[in-house]
């Protein structure tokens, strides 16, 4: 081990989490084993080719070559790893229960190489209670004994995709482990690569404070979705308001409206507390209903894309759509839970003849229709359009041609800036 006890750590799950994860500790001068179980995404690290946006291809293949980082598609190098941190994906059923599936197998499999004291690190985001409840007991049954073979914590993840401001190595890490020392170690980890770690007295505090995080976010958001609804029939403009309330210097945070949210966080998390609290008989109706409220927000846009269209005297069907973005969030091109998605799916259900143009996502699938943008977005395309759907706004696409040369706009995101010609926005 180095000054800092760490020498090499292995990264299980090498997705939008773990990726990143496992650079910067490369980049501190950590050795790194990743493990995933996806020979593709394995193949493409060792080859030093990123399929994360945080990540460059060039720094990747950097570490790559100095063998600081290294990706294998079994557990065997989890033996030679001083610390081990969990980053596997962490979904929700159909029904909104937690798949915590991928977390046991996991566990499972790296089990049969931990020993000597090996700290363990759980960081996908789960309910409170899966450390101690579903990870410890699996070490346990294997012969392991805490505290001997094994320190084990938990940390949650505050990776933002795209965030130019936070990075991985400037945002402070929470984490809370089943005793003392697997705390205090599992705090020399993570001060490898962050600034500030705060420790927390158990991995149920620190698994609550991912899902305080997310759930406060979801239920703002909510919020200001419902105000925008109601600010569209006061025929005040909700996006005014908000840089309004912004002025003020104390107790307002802003949050903005939109046709739904997406990502892995925010439409998933809160229903892991959800769930949870239904063991304490504890009813927590604001998340359900800011749920519900998110749900509903992109039958809401169809709806609105459908009153514009119908103010020249169109029905959907058969209406030419031009969407503008379909990631979930603004210069990036991940599409996990985008609200493009079920809003795809609608205007599809009505026969709209549907394009789009996103500059970050190629290929979109809905229902298994593979839907391609256009290559490049240009005068004709936004003309030849009944109507501009802005999902999406990213920042390299030129909103002052599509406010000059569409005949209808749809604006979710408050892109179009002033009175535009039959401009209708979400909120205003």
């Amino acid at each position: 081990m180095n000054k800092n006890n760490f020498s090499t750590v292995a990264v299980v799950g090498l997705g939008y989490v773990g990726l990143p994860l496992a650079v910067e500790f490369a980049k501190k001068g950590i050795s790194v084993v990743g493990i995933d179980i996806s020979t593709k995404r394995v193949e493409s690290i060792n080859s030093g080719i990123s399929y994360v946006e945080d990540v460059s291809s060039s720094a990747l293949k950097k570490l790559v070559s100095k063998k600081r980082l290294q990706a294998f598609s079994d557990f065997t190098p989890v033996k030679r790893a001083d610390a081990v941190i969990i980053c596997v994906p962490t979904p929700l059923t159909e029904n909104k229960i937690p798949e915590i599936s991928y977390i046991v197998s996991a566990i499972k499999s790296a089990s049969p190489y931990i020993k000597n004291g090996k700290l363990i690190v759980l960081e996908s985001t789960t309910y409170p209670g899966t450390t101690e409840e579903v990870v410890l007991p699996l070490l346990v049954e294997k012969g392991l004994t805490p505290g001997k073979d094994f320190y084990l914590a938990f940390s949650p993840e505050r990776i933002d995709p795209g965030n130019k401001k936070y990075h991985l190595g400037s945002i402070p890490k929470v984490v809370g482990g089943i005793d003392k020392r697997s705390t205090q170690m599992a705090s020399t980890l993570y001060k490898i690569i962050v600034p500030y770690v705060f420790e927390v007295s158990s991995p149920r505090a620190a698994e609550m404070t991912k899902l305080l995080e997310n759930t406060f976010r979801l239920v703002n958001i909510a919020l200001v979705d419902e105000l925008a609804m109601l600010t569209e029939k006061m025929n005040i403009d909700i996006w005014e308001v908000i840089e309004a309330a912004k002025t003020k210097p104390y107790g307002f945070m802003p949050f903005y409206p939109g046709p739904g949210v997406g990502g892995h966080c925010i439409p998933i998390d809160p229903f892991y507390l959800l769930w949870k609290a239904k063991e304490y008989d504890v009813d927590i109706s604001f998340i359900e209903l800011a749920g519900k409220v998110i749900n509903s927000m992109p039958d809401y846009a169809v709806n609105k894309i459908s009153f514009a269209l119908n103010s020249i005297g169109k029905p959907i069907r058969d209406s030419k759509l031009l969407i503008l973005g379909v990631a979930y969030k603004k210069d990036i091109s991940d599409t996990r839970k985008s609200p493009a998605q079920k809003i795809f799916a609608k205007l599809m259900e009505w026969k709209a003849d549907i394009s789009y143009y996103d500059p970050y996502v190629p290929d979109f699938a809905v229902n298994g229709q593979i839907f391609h943008s256009i290559p490049e977005l240009t005068e004709d395309d936004i003309k030849n359009s009944d109507c501009v759907v802005i999902l999406t706004a990213h920042s390299n696409i030129d909103y002052e041609m599509v406010s000059r040369s569409a005949s209808v706009i749809v604006d979710f995101r408050n892109t179009i800036k002033g009175k535009a010609k039959n401009l209708f926005k979400l909120g205003g």
